[in-house]
């Protein structure tokens, strides 16, 4: 939003015309906060509309995901100037690199969710609601939650390293476009975050639901809000609730690499779906940015794997993830590309484009993965279930001994985030999260790409770590002027 206080608006939008799991329904002209929602039928209308809104090239389309690698030491820039590569470089200032798009148009889901829940708790006061509605409310206030999450993640101090310093504002119902909030501390913003997954659990359906969040995504997310705050035994419970739900199920090694060419697969517990009439990107789509440059028409080779993170899958030749990696524009050997998005065989996961293609914001390995971490933290570590649980995806590398409660480690659990996570954006907050340092890869290209703006290696205490708040919001809501962030 240009500013936080923006007047609530809705634009309804069909997510996809194309799924039957959809409405086949045309934008809408916007609607009046008040009035936009009377039934189930306009409330699957704005669900659809939200879950569009999030595939925006500023969120989980593009930008998003790309930021929680970029910035992770996994990755590097082929040169500077292409775009985005900003992040890499933490080239951040209110006025240049704020990453503005981010705080945009996260709050712009955010007042979507708002208006909706707000116009669903009307209906259900006049006593006129309905199990869909619930539904439909539930949905909004878990998408709420992960939004909040990903707001606090980029603008606030870890959770485990200062949860009293500055969050977000907190906006949880329409505004006056006089109003002027401020900034709540991280501490705050993580206690709604669970409130709204708590509220949002028993209304939702805990079947799968294709393109949209159900009670298992919504306990996936739990699990991992749990995880950044050091709550290791609500993580660990949350996750075990996903795992044990017999509702999806792990790729086998063979197909693994082939899931990635198709939507809506048995791991995917929250995915976005992007068609090439809805939300497609074309050669500034997310996948676009990670091919090798020209592969495809407008691919421009942006971003691609570092030395670090291929040392670190080449621990085993066979590992079944080297199948979605293709060469880099660096060299003709250097297998550095990333296929994940954009099909195997670059076209997508629907057969056409390969820049259409579905976001898999969840999937189950990432839960396995906090559930073997989470077991190992706990007060009483139980390093069996650590093991088996971190097995289930090292499998991947069937070259590698398989950990045993004598010799699985954190380390072993981080490594493995790093090879199947990757280009998922988890890289860089895991890093912070866990407080450990991030070491770049900027020479291996010749002539090395420079970095004036960060050293070669960093850590949390770098102020850079988290992004500034625009001078344009700055100028728009005056009230947070002092609170911007340390070094900015």
């Amino acid at each position: 939003m240009k500013k936080t206080r923006i007047l609530l608006t809705l634009v309804c939008v069909a997510l996809l015309a194309s799924c039957e799991d959809f409405l086949d329904v045309k934008p809408s002209n916007y609607a009046a906060a008040e009035t936009s929602i009377t039934n189930a039928t306009d409330a699957k209308v704005a669900i659809n509309g939200l879950m569009r809104k999030m595939t925006s090239s500023s969120y989980y389309g593009r930008n998003f995901v790309i930021y929680g690698d970029a910035k992770g030491g996994d990755f590097a820039v082929r040169s500077q100037g292409r775009g985005l590569d900003y992040y890499y470089s933490f080239n951040h200032s209110a006025t240049s690199g704020s990453g503005s798009g981010f705080w945009t148009q996260i709050y712009d889901c955010i007042l979507q969710a708002n208006n909706l829940i707000k116009n669903i708790e009307k209906i259900e006061e006049a006593g006129d609601g309905t199990t869909a509605l619930s539904g439909y409310k539930g949905q909004a206030l878990t998408a709420r939650a992960l939004m909040y999450f990903d707001l606090v993640r980029l603008y606030g101090k870890p959770y485990n390293m200062d949860k009293a310093s500055f969050g977000v504002p907190l906006v949880l119902e329409p505004l006056d476009a006089s109003a002027q909030p401020t900034r709540e501390s991280v501490e705050a913003v993580y206690t709604q975050i669970l409130k709204d997954l708590t509220d949002a659990a028993p209304l939702l359906s805990k079947t799968v639901l294709k393109g949209f969040l159900n009670y298992y995504a919504n306990k996936a997310i739990e699990a991992r809000v749990h995880m950044f705050m050091d709550n290791f035994s609500s993580a660990l419970t949350a996750a075990e609730e996903v795992i044990t739900s017999g509702k999806y199920t792990l790729y086998d090694n063979d197909k693994w690499v082939d899931s990635w060419s198709s939507e809506f697969g048995s791991e995917s517990i929250f995915e976005l779906a992007i068609y090439p009439a809805e939300a497609d990107l074309g050669n500034s789509s997310l996948g676009y940015y990670l091919l090798r440059l020209n592969i495809v028409s407008g691919a421009a080779g942006w971003f691609m794997a570092s030395d670090y993170f291929l040392e670190r899958l080449g621990e085993d030749p066979t590992d079944v993830r080297w199948g979605i990696m293709d060469y880099d524009e660096s060299s003709d050997t250097r297998f550095g590309s990333c296929r994940k998005y954009a099909g195997v065989d670059l076209k997508g996961d629907k057969g056409s484009s390969a820049s259409a293609v579905n976001v898999k914001v969840i999937r189950l390995s990432e839960i396995y993965l906090l559930a073997a971490e989470a077991a190992l933290k706990i007060p009483t570590p139980d390093k069996v279930k650590a093991a088996t649980y971190l097995n289930a995806i090292r499998k991947r590398a069937p070259a590698l001994t398989p950990a045993t409660d004598a010799t699985v480690t954190l380390d072993m659990i981080v490594e493995e985030r790093s090879k199947e996570l990757f280009m998922e954006g988890h890289r860089y907050f895991d890093l912070i999260r866990l407080n450990r340092s991030i070491e770049f890869n900027d020479e291996f290209i010749d002539p090395a790409v420079l970095i004036p703006h960060r050293e070669k290696i960093i850590d949390r205490t770098f102020y850079k770590i988290v992004l500034p708040i625009s001078k344009t919001e700055l100028d728009a809501n005056p009230a947070i002027k002092s609170q911007q962030n340390t070094g900015y």
